[in-house]
Formats: structure tokens, sequence, C-alpha cells
């Protein structure tokens, strides 16, 4: 990516944060990021052009900060997928700018499809492999769980992250108390798969 891209992306990502989707100008995301409103049509066409790659943007950014360093969610030979599990969960709530203009502007361009549907596939399918990381590092720590349950399990922890997110950055959760209701609900999630291990012993 050219360093003029990624500093409008970046600029992109910053504005959404700050303003809301609707609060986001060609005008004042070219000063943003310090480029001309010419070079963002060209790079990106249109304002659903922006959208679409900043959402794409937050997307690997985050993954970056919560699976780089583990091979991008893989555990390598002998990680131990549960604490690899809370690692990328719980590094959601680092208290650091990047991760919590990250945060939040993912849930401005949630909030965001819930009244313009132009963004609702693209954010659907970034939801979708997200429960799919975690499901398959739940499959890892429960293999006799069946794949549903596992899902069903991986689509509750994303769901309760965002709202526990959500709730952080508004300032009504500090963000250890965060980090303590993600754990608990990660134990008792694999509480529930590993009963399947007893039904087959």
């Amino acid at each position: 990516m050219s360093d003029r891209r990624r500093a409008i992306l970046e600029g992109a990502a910053r504005v959404i944060a700050r303003r809301g989707v609707r609060g986001l100008r060609v005008g004042d995301l070219a000063a943003e990021a310090g480029v001309s409103t010419a070079l963002i049509y060209y790079h990106f066409k249109d304002r659903t052009g922006i959208l679409r790659q900043a959402l794409a943007f937050i997307t690997d950014r985050a993954d970056r900060y919560t699976c780089a360093a583990e091979g991008a969610g893989v555990p390598p030979a002998g990680t131990d997928p549960r604490q690899l599990l809370e690692r990328i969960l719980l590094l959601e709530f680092q208290d650091l700018p990047e991760v919590r203009e990250n945060s939040t502007a993912w849930g401005e361009l949630r909030a965001h499809t819930v009244f313009d549907p132009e963004l609702r596939d693209e954010l659907s399918a970034a939801g979708t492999a997200w429960v799919e990381e975690v499901a398959g590092l739940l499959a890892a720590v429960c293999p006799a769980a069946p794949h549903g349950t596992v899902t069903a399990a991986a689509e509750r922890l994303t769901a309760l992250l965002e709202g526990l997110s959500s709730r952080w950055l508004s300032g009504l959760l500090p963000v250890g108390h965060a980090r303590d209701l993600m754990r608990g609900a990660i134990g008792v999630e694999i509480g529930r798969l590993r009963s399947f291990d007893s039904q087959i012993d």
C-alpha cells in the first residue's frame, strides 16, 4: 500500500471514529490526511469506495494488533489454544489510541448499517471471519463439541466483546473489569463445550 493511500485510510478511520460515518466528508478527510480531494477520488472513486476500503483497513489493523504475533490466529506448535483465544479477545481492550480509534470506528460503521445497507455485506463478511477464527480456537480447545455448538459459542463471545467494548469506550466500564468479564465468559463457554468430552467417555 502506498504511503498516501495509507494516510487516507488512517485519516478515514480517525474521522469515522470522531464524527461517525455521516460526518465523513471528502474535504475534511483530505485535510485530515494531508492530501488533495482529487487524490482521494483517484484512489477510491467515491464516498462508498472510501467507506468500503476504510472498513477493510480497520479490520486488517485489528488483525495486526490481536493476531500478527501469533501467526494470524493459527497457534504455533505447542501453543495452548485457550491462551491464544484469550489473547485475541482481550487485546481488543488495550487502552491505546489505535485500539480505541479502531474499536470506535468499527462501532460507527456497524451502527451506520442499521439505516443504510451499503456496507452490510462487507461488515457481515468481516464479522463472519472473526466468528470463524474464534470458533476455530474453541474447537481446538474442545474438539469433541459439535461444530454448530462451537460456532454459537463464538458468536456469543464476539457479540459480548462488542458490547463490552462499547461500554468501555463510553467510559461506563473500566478496562480491567471489561477484561475480567470477557475472561469469565470465555470460561463459561469452554465449560459448556467441554461437557461434550464427558459424553464421549
